[in-house]
């Protein structure tokens, strides 16, 4: 099925701009003639351009040769308003001079039409120009369905692939004895360093939304050393560290950047400054920023949380031991910036506080 009909072409709508009066009103004699309804002209060249945007024509006639504004400036004028597409323009001209057909061309002419008028030459340039105006438009318009369309699913994907991230995150919480609060809080207070430090908007919104998978590697802990009370045997907590390595597996191997960063965040967040944690003892700037940040907000929130094998501190104290923590457990600059950015850190704590 053609995209232009018979019937479409004889509606489009024609503006034509020419100084001769008599030019316009033999224009309109042979369009009319030949169907076409929707037409449009001026004699003053000024005029074109309101009502090429009143009209939106899908093809203009133009004569070079006019007084205030020759075509050139006209095209110049309708070149500017057509960011996104092209000012379908065939020049009306008695010039036979080469060099101002090139200069005409590439001011955005589509074609010429010769004086004085032949009918049937007319019938046969105007047609072929809206047609293809016409098509221009069609494809274009698919274009942007489609693009909207892919837009419209990438979206989709995203969501599906944030919520696997917390629901992920929540059943690691779930069997921790943990709360749903925590990767709220905690991630927000991730957020909050990251925009601190000058990361960029998609990396703030990468490390929020992985951020909430640090603890997934839980899944793999047995109950008996997850859901312990009391204090672990060195045993058990060889087991239990390993539930860094084990997120970090059950991550890997993504193509999605965002999966990605959480395997890095599983893998690094219970890394020191000082070398002394785990999986792999790394130190310093050797630990990924993302594990160092979600390292500093991961205590901060546990210790400030009650849980069934112990009391939530105060503020003041969780500030304290994490300030203790500086250049030993934490990375000496980003617990500056923790403390600077506190207010922040407080208002999402009593946002998303555990009532």
């Amino acid at each position: 099925m053609s995209l232009v009909t018979e019937q479409r072409i004889m509606d489009a709508c024609i503006l034509i701009v020419d100084d001769q009066a008599y030019n316009i009103a033999l224009l309109k004699l042979i369009l009319k003639e030949a169907g076409y309804t929707h037409l449009h002209a001026t004699t003053d060249p000024r005029e074109a351009l309101p009502l090429y945007l009143e009209h939106k024509p899908d093809l203009v006639l133009l004569d070079l040769q006019m007084p205030h504004i020759d075509g050139f400036g006209v095209m110049k004028q309708l070149s500017a308003v057509e960011k996104d597409s092209y000012a379908p323009v065939l020049v009306l001209t008695a010039e036979m001079d080469p060099e101002v057909r090139y200069r005409a061309l590439n001011s955005g002419a589509r074609d010429f039409l010769n004086k004085p008028f032949d009918k049937v030459e007319t019938l046969v340039r105007i047609r072929n120009l809206i047609e293809v105006r016409m098509l221009h438009n069609a494809v274009r318009s698919q274009k942007e369905v489609l693009e909207q369309t892919v837009r419209e699913r990438t979206k989709e994907l995203r969501n599906t692939q944030l919520e696997i991230i917390h629901r992920l995150g929540h059943a690691a919480e779930y069997k921790d004895n943990e709360t749903g609060y925590h990767i709220i809080r905690m991630s927000l207070y991730c957020g909050v360093l990251g925009k601190a430090i000058g990361m960029s908007l998609n990396e703030q919104e990468m490390l929020l939304r992985s951020s909430p998978m640090h603890d997934v590697g839980k899944i793999g802990i047995p109950d008996r050393i997850l859901l312990k009370p009391g204090k672990l045997d060195p045993d058990e907590w060889t087991v239990m560290q390993t539930h860094s390595a084990i997120g970090a597996d059950l991550l890997s191997g993504s193509s999605s950047p965002l999966i990605q960063m959480a395997a890095v965040i599983a893998a690094s967040h219970h890394e020191r400054w000082d070398g002394s944690g785990y999986p792999k003892g790394v130190r310093g700037e050797d630990i990924p920023l993302v594990g160092r940040i979600c390292a500093v907000c991961d205590v901060f929130d546990a210790l400030t949380s009650e849980r069934p094998y112990k009391k939530a501190w105060s503020v003041e104290d969780s500030v304290a031991e994490i300030r203790r923590g500086q250049g030993s457990h934490f990375d000496p600059q980003l617990v500056d910036t923790f403390t600077e950015n506190l207010p922040a850190i407080l208002q999402i704590r009593s946002q998303y506080g555990e009532d």
